[in-house]
């Protein structure tokens, strides 16, 4: 096709087209020069405001009719904002509600009057764990979203918890703790509402943090925060079907529901089948297995429509962002009609994004703290010996062990440091509107965070790292080339139970250098103040428990809806003032305790140094709970009463014992409240009784302890006999669940004296059985299947008219066909067995009670207890050939051939179920436990800070440990709702290191099973004679032997 040749007919305008003459006027062009008719008008631009998260405001010249994506475009572009995805841009509409700015929708249709609105930069995707934020910079946008959050009372919490976050926010911007600096700059800023009622805790925690980075700032901020309720959830206002008032939210996890402040509902994403609305109502649509018999659909009613379609719009782009793997493709439109709406999220994806940071798919730079003023600490000037802070205050400071999704924390540096000259200089270089400077701002030092990056690369023993507080713990020489985001036990423990075997790993421990000596705080040196704090670490895990059964079991029942109405009435009738009591309690002792470290901190004396006022108040209001203390037993045996009857909430007692929150059966903690009141009878009785040299409380404190001793006494001394009946009642149920083959276990009058592994002798030789000693009879049993935590019962044999003979066989003998140590025969009526115990500790501890149990059973007045109603595993028939009296007798019971592995199992392995039991433990230790075992270990319990460090390892690791029901169980704070691991004590030596271990620290005790070495560190010399008295008390009469062949 050839070219087009000819001419064009220039277009009239409008004016000339109708004949109107050319306006005249005055020209400046050339002569003969006019302006082109049909030349096109240069298209608007509009200034639009931004506020950024430090309260700046930048301003970008954007087209009113371009899609949202152009201003959110330029505003990564100007920040270099790397994880962009996590954030959006925010604005009011007309009824004042904040609106997410849609990506592709122009923005003159969004935003009414542009030119003098005013968008907001805000976090838009709250991770649930900061350790997935990668970038430094990121974390320090987030801080300053929880510090806008705080201020504007959306993140709602204790006041406690929100002077512990502005603290780490004023250690960020300011730097190290100056009263009179502080002060004035709180002044001009505030970080909490009613700040002028926290000052005086906000400095002291600031005292703390002297040294910490104002990155380790941002991530123990972080780190606080998404404990909290409220952490990332924005309230939308609607009614359910009642009409009801509730508010909605939406999380990583799924859709909320609140009610005020509390959360009564959580629709998981997998179990949400479709979220939909019309008009203003809100629906869910819930899988079939999930509802089950009920409605599959859920309605809310929003305020209006507009309401309604976004919040829909927000859980589509929540569920989007953390579920989905890619983008999704955008919906086609319909030719003629619509069906719905077209939305979709438009952005990268929580892995996508995670994906494009860890393949550098941009190019780090520097950033600037805008309102960061930090002075150099001197620890940051002593490069060649920096000193760690290593600090055992419970409550002030929470120790972060970030992700090991935060593999880039250390990768490269993320904030290099900036020329001083520059530091207030924009971020991106646009034009910005700022306040007045701070008024710390003259202080004459660099940023901290600059002067940290400016150094040399250094081991990580003796540099703190990037996310890190200087608090936490440092990676161990095991681990430098790994990045620090490893949780304290490692990847490994986190994939697996949490509640691991006899042995830990130490794979990928994070610890502290060995070389760094903890920096002590000023504390009071009294033995009453030690005591107090006692309490509060009891106290705080004690708390942790009831919350098992008040918050999550409680949630458990209600969501499926499997126990009766009057059983839930009765069981939290009782237990939420128990519960209630004790969390005013709680916050008593913590205030007193802040008060008493500030008083002794500044040398000062006065009222607040004593604990005697409190504990007599509250053991006072003890005794109006002691009807609901009585209750407890009912609770129990309804309950499981209830548990046999109805199999729904035996299943859902079953799958409640199997969450990580459940670390102990369920019933054990119905018993906490009363084995609490003989805690605090202890507790007490040790301020009583000051040691050698120690003065003791003053006069008044003295007294006030004296009466709340006697208070407590009382209460205890009423409930003794209810609590004893608990505990059997509580042994013989958990015990049900362990065996197989025996029906009604637990009877009127029936108590388990004793628990164990013995060797019987069999066909086949010595066979491990687990004993149970009843105070009417004696069960033996066998594991039911390899690996299993199930015990089949094999025998049954009752006391009345059982006989003990002891034939130890002389030296010389040893080689006989029989020659069995540690060994003795029991004799009952029809039945002949012959067993060994592992040492002749363990033989004695069986002789005695089996001694004492059958005198009880003859004389005893009232009827013995009548056998359990089935046996599955009728007695063995006697062999032809042999006397019923003969030892031979003993081998004649079957043996499954499944069996000869049974006493290699490993309490690690035991699948779903709990491997810490008591049952499981005897069985793998060949020990024993016994009713007075049981009892002491009710009194010796104990709660704290740790330090920690295996035998082959050089590092420490900070751990909060809480030892109960002969185990020892880790958490990474106190504050965790589940242990990451647990230890059972049950064969473990207690003792101080030896040469050999090389320790060379104070305050160390030594834990020893076999090749199993743990070493533990307690911070005073108080807290360490506590921890090897509590863990000696507990397994002194407790079996500790090995297996027969050390001890033969």
């Amino acid at each position: 096709m050839g070219e087009l040749e000819g001419t064009y007919r220039v277009l009239q305008t409008p004016g000339a087209r109708l004949g109107t003459a050319t306006p005249a006027g005055v020209s400046t062009l050339e002569p003969g020069l006019g302006p082109l008719a049909g030349a096109a008008r240069p298209a608007t631009r509009t200034q639009l405001r931004v506020q950024l998260l430090d309260d700046s405001v930048e301003v970008f010249d954007v087209e009113p009719k371009c899609d949202g994506q152009v201003l959110l475009t330029q505003v990564w572009k100007r920040l270099n904002l790397i994880e962009c995805d996590y954030f959006g841009l925010e604005f009011q509409n007309v009824q004042s509600c904040w609106i997410w700015l849609e990506p592709m929708k122009p923005i003159i249709r969004q935003v009414r009057r542009p030119k003098t609105a005013v968008l907001r930069l805000a976090v838009k995707f709250f991770p649930p764990d900061p350790g997935q934020l990668q970038e430094e910079y990121t974390r320090y946008l987030f801080a300053l979203q929880l510090k806008r959050d705080l201020l504007e009372e959306r993140l709602t919490c204790t006041d406690t918890t929100a002077a512990l976050l502005a603290s780490h926010l004023l250690q960020a911007e300011v730097g190290d703790y100056d009263e009179a600096l502080d002060r004035e700059h709180l002044r001009a800023h505030k970080y909490v509402p009613r700040q002028e009622r926290a000052l005086h805790r906000i400095l002291a925690f600031h005292r703390e943090l002297a040294g910490q980075t104002p990155a380790e700032s941002d991530f123990q901020v972080l780190e606080i925060a998404r404990k909290l309720d409220m952490y990332g959830i924005r309230f939308h206002s609607a009614s359910d079907r009642e009409g009801a008032k509730i508010k909605l939210a939406v999380s990583h996890t799924g859709v909320l529901v609140f009610q005020s402040s509390t959360r009564i509902n959580t629709f998981n994403w997998s179990r949400l089948r479709k979220l939909s609305f019309k008009r203003k109502r809100f629906l869910i649509k819930l899988h079939p297995e999930v509802h089950g018999p009920y409605q599959d659909t859920l309605e809310f009613v929003l305020g209006s429509r507009d309401e309604c379609k976004n919040f829909w719009k927000i859980c589509v782009e929540h569920h989007t962002f953390f579920r989905l793997f890619d983008q999704p493709k955008p919906k086609a439109k319909a030719v003629l009609f619509s069906r719905g709406s077209s939305f979709r999220y438009s952005g990268r994806t929580q892995k996508q994004l995670a994906d494009y940071v860890k393949d550098g798919g941009m190019k780090r730079v520097p950033y600037e703290r805008r309102h960061s003023k930090t002075r150099m600490s001197l620890r940051a000037l002593k490069v060649d010996l920096p000193r760690q802070s290593l600090s055992f205050s419970e409550g002030v400071r929470t120790p972060v062990t970030p992700s090991p999704t935060a593999a880039s924390f250390c990768s490269a540096p993320a904030s290099p440091p900036a020329p001083l000259g520059l530091r207030d200089s924009q971020v991106g270089g646009g034009s910005s509107e700022t306040g007045p400077p701070a008024p710390g701002a003259w202080r004459p030092a660099a940023e901290k965070s600059s002067v940290v990056a400016a150094q040399p690369p250094q081991p990580p023993a003796l540099q703190p790292h990037q996310g890190l507080s200087a608090e936490s713990p440092l990676p161990s020489p095991s681990t430098q080339r790994s990045p620090p985001g490893l949780s304290p036990l490692g990847p490994a423990a986190q994939g697996l139970s949490p509640l691991l075997g006899p042995v830990l790993s130490d794979a990928a421990g994070t610890g502290m250098d060995n070389r760094e000596e903890p920096r002590r705080k000023c504390v009071p040196a009294d033995e009453a103040y030690f005591i107090a704090k006692e309490i509060l670490a009891t106290e705080r895990t004690y708390l942790k428990d009831l919350e098992v059964i008040t918050v999550w079991f409680r949630s458990a029942v209600v969501k499926e809806d499997a126990m009766p109405t009057d059983l839930m009435t009765l069981l939290f009738s009782n237990i939420d003032p128990i519960y209630e009591f004790h969390r005013g309690f709680l916050r008593e002792v913590e205030q007193r305790l802040a008060l008493w470290e500030e008083s002794s901190s500044t040398q000062a004396t006065g009222s607040h140094q004593r604990i005697g006022d409190i504990l007599l108040r509250n053991m006072l209001q003890l005794k109006a709970l002691t009807g609901h203390f009585q209750q407890l037993h009912e609770v129990l045996t309804e309950l499981e009463a209830a548990s046999r009857r109805l199999r729904r909430l035996e299943a859902l007692r079953r799958d409640f014992e199997l969450q990580k929150v459940c670390y102990l059966p369920l019933n054990a903690f119905l018993l906490k409240p009363l084995q609490r009141l003989r805690h605090y009878r202890l507790l007490l009785r040790r301020l009583c009784a000051p040691g050698p040299g120690d003065p003791g409380p003053h006069s008044q404190d003295r007294a006030d302890l004296r009466d709340a001793l006697q208070a407590i006494t009382e209460v205890t001394s009423t409930l003794q006999h209810s609590l004893v009946q608990l505990e059997n009642l509580q042994r013989l149920t958990e015990l049900q669940r362990d065996l197989v083959g025996i029906e009604s276990l637990v009877a009127p009058g029936r108590e388990l004296i004793r628990e164990g592994c013995l060797h019987k002798l069999t066909r086949k030789g010595l066979q491990q059985r687990m004993f149970f000693l009843f105070s009417d009879m004696l069960l033996y049993t066998s594991r039911d299947a390899a690996g299993s935590s199930l015990f089949r019962m094999r025998g049954l044999l009752p006391l009345r008219g059982m006989l003990l003979i002891v034939l130890d066989p002389p030296v010389e003998d040893q080689a006989s066909e029989w020659s069995v140590p540690h060994c003795f025969t029991i004799y009952a009526a029809q039945k002949t067995i012959m067993v060994a115990a592992s040492t002749q500790l363990e033989k004695a501890k069986w002789l005695h009670d089996l001694n004492t149990a059958i005198d009880a059973a003859k004389t005893g007045s009232t009827p013995a207890p009548a056998p359990p109603a089935r046996m599955l595993c009728p007695l063995p028939r006697a062999r032809a050939g042999l006397s019923p009296g003969s030892p031979d007798e003993a081998s004649l019971e079957p043996e499954p051939e499944d069996e000869a592995g049974g006493a290699q199992g490993s309490v690690a392995g035991m699948g779903q179920r709990r491997a810490n039991t008591t049952v499981l433990v005897c069985w793998c230790r060949h020990t024993s436990v016994s009713r007075a075992d049981h009892s002491a270990a009710v009194e010796n319990q104990l709660s704290g800070y740790l330090l920690r460090k295996f035998k082959n390892s050089s590092g420490w690791q900070k751990l909060w440990v809480v030892f109960t029901n002969f185990c020892l169980f880790f958490y990474k704070t106190h504050q965790d709702d589940h242990p990451l691991a647990s230890l059972p004590l049950l064969g473990y030596s207690v003792s101080l290191p030896g040469d050999t271990d090389g320790i060379q620290k104070e305050h160390v005790f030594k834990l020893q099973f076999k090749s199993h070495v743990y070493f533990f560190r307690a911070d005073s010399k108080y807290t360490f004679g506590r921890w090897m008295e509590v863990i000696q008390r507990a397994s002194a009469s407790a079996g500790r032997a090995g297996t027969p062949e050390e001890e033969a």
